[in-house]
């Protein structure tokens, strides 16, 4: 059973993992037994988490970069396989909020938007896809949002890019899953990151959304590493195209 979800001799590479559920996802992994390559943008959190990785006997790397230049993302994936090897696993975790009211979204904050949380995720997937087809093994996990289907107040662009992240994933696992790269994704509820820093600002807010969920409390970090793992690892062969929520049941109310 254990060898279900053991990630040894796996490499992953995270996106957003200077903070939040990216950096998250990179301590479930490396706990695991993936060797995990972080990328972000801040080096210096990066660096810390690698650290912390290897002090418990994991395997770690940084890689500092900016992912909104798409014609760069060639060179992203070759960076990424210097440290480790190929990838054979992939989160994009990382992702921008606004938070805009409809008449303040412009031309430039959507494509901002819809860059980063929805064209990055495929482009830098389709580079890394021919490694894995090579190997007939692979798994791309893609984070969506309760916004994939649930309207918040100002998150039109947001909302948008994470209900595209939904079907971008059952597409990719159309075109991809039979060569042996599973795509999956998992739509978080509340969990304290970035993103959310705005509401976990309000603790009446807080209070509100914890009672929506159907446990009764908002998400704790620790609370992905069991899925993550899970969608990453052999436990997870014949699940493909689907988007789990990892809610606390805020979806099932």
């Amino acid at each position: 059973m254990k060898s279900l979800f053991d990630l040894s001799g796996k490499v992953a590479l995270v996106t957003g993992a200077s903070s939040g559920i990216g950096q998250q996802q990179s301590r479930a992994l490396a706990q695991a037994g993936a060797s995990v390559v972080l990328l972000g943008r801040r080096e210096e959190q990066l660096l810390s988490t690698v650290t912390e990785i290897e002090s418990l006997g994991g395997k770690a790397a940084a890689l500092a970069l900016d992912l909104t230049a798409r014609d760069q993302l060639t060179e992203v994936a070759k960076q990424a396989a210097d440290h480790f090897g190929s990838i054979d696993i992939l989160i994009n975790a990382a992702g921008i909020n606004l938070r805009q009211p409809v008449d303040e979204i412009t031309l430039e904050s959507w494509d901002q938007t819809l860059n980063l949380n929805l064209a990055v995720p495929f482009f830098l997937a389709r580079e890394l896809v021919p490694g894995m087809q090579a190997r007939a093994w692979g798994r791309i996990i893609n984070i969506a949002s309760l916004q994939s289907s649930r309207a918040f107040a100002n998150g039109l662009a947001y909302g948008a890019s994470k209900g595209g992240i939904s079907q971008l994933t059952r597409a990719m696992a159309e075109a991809w899953s039979a060569r042996g790269i599973n795509c999956n994704a998992i739509a978080p509820g509340f969990f304290p990151t970035g993103l959310t820093a705005p509401v976990y600002e309000n603790s009446d807010m807080l209070d509100k959304l914890a009672a929506q969920t159907a446990i009764g409390r908002n998400g704790e970090l620790a609370d992905l590493d069991g899925v993550t793992v899970f969608l990453a690892a052999a436990a997870s062969d014949y699940i493909t195209g689907q988007t789990i929520h990892l809610d606390g049941g805020f979806t099932a109310k």
